[in-house]
This record gives C-alpha cells, structure tokens and sequence, in this order.
C-alpha cells in the first residue's frame, strides 16, 4: 500500500458490531475536528454496511455532541440516476441520516443527477463537481477543499467509489471524472478519483462478508492499485480497515486488533 504509515486494521465480531463501531468512530472524528477547526467535513459512500452506519448514528445517544449545522457534506461516487432515485447514494445517505440531523443545506454537496438543469452527460457533471470542489478549498489548494474523514466500501474485485480495476478512472488526476461502462450496475456513474481521496485526513474502507475478503487480503499485501484500487487508498494521517470477520479471513495477525 501506499500509505503514509501502516494501515490500522480492526476486525468486529459481526457486521452489526462493525456499524456501530463505525458509528462512534464518525461522531468523535466529527466532534474532534470541529474543535480543532471549528467546522467538519466527511465525505460519504454507498452500499448496505454504509446504510447501517449512517442508521447507528442517526439512533446513537451521542449525535447531538456534533453541531450538524457546521458539516459539510461530499460523496465519494454517485449514480448517473435522476434526482431522488433509490438507487443514488444521496437518496440512501438522507434516509439513513442526514434527513434526520439539522445539516445546513448549503454545506450538503451531492453529486449532479441525471436531470439537474444543465447537466447533459456524466462527464459535465463530473465538471461541475470539480468545480464546487474549487469553489470549497482550503487556504494554499486551489481545488479541493479539507476532507476530515472519507468512508469506502471495498468491492468483491477490490474497487472503490467508483474506481473499478483497471478502468480509466484509476489513471486520472483530475478531481473527479464521469465513469462509463462499470462492470456494477448502473455503468454510468460519477467518482472522485484516487488521488483526491487520498488528501483526506484519515480514509476508513469498510468491509463485511466472505465475498470480500479476497480483495480485502490482496489490498492489504501489497496488490497494485490498478488491479486493486483499494490497495492504493492512503489517509494523510490515517488509514482504517474496518472489517467483519469473514471479510478479514486473509488478513495476516500481525495486522489485526479484534474488537
């Protein structure tokens, strides 16, 4: 891998397990970065073990110690779907949570849909997302802003947003491209790309299931990132694998902490 430290690895009992840990993991990152920096930033993901993520935050005891109001809200990748569409990772992320917390709607950054006004295919919304990117960044970056915390799902064959192996969107520099032709249903879609994940602060990959733990053992031994677009994620501070145990099954023990 190519991070700046050894990768964190823990493994959780059950998926459940892993979900609420995730969950008081996010709000401390959230509470912690607004008091260093006054605001908080994360950058959010799809797919079922990040929907029960969002449910343990919007449930815990504990989401009101994150001012809401001061969250700016990213997503990693996105469907190329019409506003509102169950398929969007927006959609799920609002259901699960952000429709349940008092988020200021100018801080909520979703990626184009399909029939937004003057977005006609997926690469001009890939655009004007590079451009809202810019419009946020932080003092001394002209294109991105400050992510705090950035959440992936980890693909059966190792992809992550919407960075398959060996595409074209593994190769690109800019902030985020229009992805056409994805071997996972929709092929259309929207994605940051490698290089803008890993200026995050800290990058958490999450994983469940047995059907993941080939690419999960392959990222975490040292795979290419082309074949293996997980093995090339890197925080700037920090890199956390949070796994169950069935997706952990080729993880080394030198790696793992069990929870």
């Amino acid at each position: 891998m190519t991070a700046t430290g050894e990768a964190s690895v823990i493994v959780h009992s059950t998926p459940g397990m892993l979900a609420e840990d995730a969950a008081a993991r996010l709000i401390i990152r959230l509470v912690d970065a607004q008091a260093a920096r006054g605001v908080a930033s994360m950058v959010l993901t799809g797919g079922r073990v990040a929907a029960k993520v969002y449910r343990a935050v919007a449930a815990s005891p504990a989401r009101d110690a994150v001012d809401w109001s001061r969250v700016d809200v990213w997503w990693g990748d996105e469907r190329f779907l019409p506003g509102g569409d169950p398929e969007r990772n927006e959609t799920q992320a609002r259901l699960a949570l952000l429709d349940a917390v008092p988020v200021n709607p100018t801080r909520m950054h979703p990626m184009p849909a399909s029939d937004w006004p003057d977005v006609e295919d997926p690469e001009s919304a890939a655009a004007r997302y590079a451009g809202a990117l810019a419009d946020a960044a932080k003092p001394g970056s002209e294109i991105l802003p400050h992510f705090d915390v950035l959440l992936l799902g980890v693909g059966e064959d190792g992809h992550i947003a919407s960075v398959f192996p060996e595409h074209p969107a593994v190769y690109e520099t800019r902030p985020a491209v229009a992805v056409r032709g994805a071997p996972k249903p929709p092929p259309i879609r929207i994605t940051l790309t490698p290089p803008t994940i890993n200026t995050a602060e800290e990058v958490w990959l999450i994983a469940t299931g047995p059907e993941k733990a080939d690419a999960v053992g392959m990222a975490l031994s040292g795979a290419g990132p082309v074949q293996v677009p997980a093995a090339g994620v890197s925080g700037v501070s920090r890199t956390l694998w949070l796994l169950d145990r069935d997706a952990a099954a080729h993880v080394g023990p030198r790696l793992r902490s069990l929870r």
